[in-house]
């Protein structure tokens, strides 16, 4: 029989084994990239993993989230992700909002970017505005 203090030392180190470099997935299937602004197109065979990627700079103050969840029938979310694209300060890079293709069907995914807003995520000032808005996503499952 297992003692409740070796299974917890056991579960901490599975738990520590597994987070790696910090991502969630090994794997972004196929990444597609999209920017304030665009409407991309988007086209999957059901089981495909896929990823939507947006540029992100934490520090030029990028805050990208995703509106709502697109319809689970046509594709399940699996994680959020963020990659840098270097070591460099302030360099940024790219965050992924990681899905499984399920059924055949469409699907539509808006990213939003409210560019150096405070907490309401309502834009401060014209500049933040400007720079500010949705990323969308249409999904076809074939």
């Amino acid at each position: 029989m297992i003692h409740r203090t070796t299974l917890v030392v056991l579960l901490l180190v599975a738990l520590v084994a597994g987070c790696g470099n910090g991502a969630a997935v090994q794997s972004l299937g196929v990444m597609v990239h999209g920017k304030v602004g665009t409407t991309v197109d988007v086209r999957l065979a059901p089981g495909q993993r896929f990823s939507l990627g947006v540029d992100e700079n934490a520090s030029a103050g990028d805050s990208w989230r995703m509106a709502d969840l697109p319809d689970v029938l046509v594709a399940s979310f699996i994680s959020e992700e963020y990659r840098p694209g270097s070591e460099a300060k302030n360099a940024g890079g790219v965050r992924y909002f990681v899905f499984n293709a399920k059924r055949p069907g469409t699907a539509t995914v808006t990213i939003s970017n409210c560019r150096s807003c405070p907490a309401d995520r309502v834009p401060a000032d014209e500049q933040s505005s400007r720079v500010s808005g949705d990323a969308i996503f249409r999904i076809t499952v074939t």
